[in-house]
């Protein structure tokens, strides 16, 4: 076989289909956030960022960056091996406190990175629960779905937020066997929330544990950060929460919280936890002072969600499409992956503005997109220049007449 030409020939049908995806080169500058500079082939450029998941700024707050430098400096860069043999740091154990109170558990255990806790906690629960079936969002995050893959459990797939398919669907099971049901609070690309009360009442009827992904939710909702269940008040309600360290508390990682037992069983059995080097200490140190000023913090949120709103009201006084949702991501409907690809090209190139576009297989064929989200630290003018630029595409590419038609 020629593999160099199989290579390219994928690669050519990624080009043919307008779902080639090109790196852009940042340089994000410490205090200047969501300010950037873009590096390219011509030099460089002042741009704009507009689709961080950085989303309240905290990858540069003072309070986080310096419990990093204080943390290098006691401890020096690495973790210095897995977690068993001669990772374990203090600063994996404070975190890992700080995470359990959060969300309301009795423990906590730290991943490499939310895609790594999520495939390794759903692999090992899934696979050791003796003839486990597994519940799954129809929408539910890549991590989740290898995860549950991984275990080569029994895999049912239920209507995305939908309680009632969930329990007709439970409800075809043996009530004797383990059942593990797996959702997110909310959904990434389009925005929308779980209905989560609802699930956990139809899990709880049928005896399943309840398995919450929080990844886009920890730090921006709740009264300290913990996310929708916070906010709703159900989180004492599911089994396992997990979360990223790497969206709005903006350092790296991943986490689950539970029972101490069902965390214990976890790093007793999880391959992604067992054979993988620990997060550095600086890391970890920077997480924990993020989660602690969060907790203490609701202006962070409270501007947070002032900016989307804004953003929201300003793009349909301007006729910009997006997708209604009840969270701060704001998707502005496109449809079309070489028009998504364009569009994107144009904000970078002539208004300095970065957002990437959103294609298959991250969204389905037909619904791509640019995922806005706005931070606490876009100002009036960074907003009205997005509008702007994106008003002026529209009405030149004439998106808005071949929308209506």
């Amino acid at each position: 076989m020629d593999y160099e030409k199989f290579f390219g020939a994928e690669i050519a049908g990624l080009h043919r289909e307008g779902r080639y995806r090109v790196f852009t080169d940042l340089e994000r500058h410490a205090g200047k956030f969501p300010h950037a500079t873009h590096h390219h082939a011509g030099g460089t450029r002042p741009v704009t960022v507009w689709c961080s998941n950085d989303y309240l700024g905290m990858g540069q707050h003072p309070t986080v960056t310096g419990a990093m430098h204080e943390a290098i400096d006691r401890c020096g860069a690495g973790a210095g091996g897995t977690r068993n043999i001669s990772g374990t740091n203090h600063y994996h154990v404070l975190l890992e406190q700080e995470l359990a109170d959060l969300h309301g558990k009795e423990a906590a255990l730290l991943f490499t990175s939310g895609y790594v806790s999520n495939w390794a906690a759903l692999g090992t629960l899934a696979s050791r629960l003796p003839n486990c079936a597994v519940f799954s969002d129809s929408e539910n995050h890549a991590s989740m779905i290898e995860g549950i893959r991984f275990s080569r459990a029994e895999r049912h797939i239920f209507r995305h937020n939908d309680p009632e398919d969930l329990n007709r669907k439970l409800g075809l099971i043996d009530p004797s066997r383990p059942k593990l049901v797996a959702f997110e609070s909310v959904y990434s690309m389009d925005g929308d929330i779980a209905p989560i009360a609802e699930i956990c009442d139809v899990a709880e009827a049928h005896g399943a544990l309840t398995y919450l992904d929080e990844v886009h939710a920890v730090g921006l909702y709740g009264a300290r950060g913990g996310g929708i269940s916070e906010r709703d008040g159900v989180a004492h309600r599911l089994d396992v929460i997990e979360g990223t360290l790497g969206k709005a508390f903006a350092v790296h990682g991943g986490y689950i919280t539970a029972s101490e037992k069902l965390c214990d069983f976890v790093r007793s059995f999880a391959s992604g936890f067992i054979f993988t080097t620990s997060l550095p200490p600086a890391v970890a140190a920077g997480a924990a002072a993020s989660i602690r000023h969060l907790k203490a913090s609701g202006a962070e949120r409270a501007r947070h969600q002032e900016r989307v709103a804004k953003v929201r009201e300003a793009l349909e006084a301007a006729d910009i499409p997006t997708m209604p949702n009840d969270s701060h991501i704001v998707p502005v409907m496109v449809c079309d992956p070489v028009l998504c690809k364009a569009i994107s090209d144009t904000l970078l190139d002539e208004f300095g503005i970065y957002v990437q576009p959103i294609n298959y297989p991250t969204v389905a064929r037909g619904t791509e997109r640019l995922r806005i989200t706005p931070s606490p630290l876009h100002t009036d003018a960074d907003i009205a220049h997005l509008v702007e630029a994106l008003s002026t595409i529209w009405g030149r590419i004439g998106l808005r007449q071949k929308a209506a038609e």
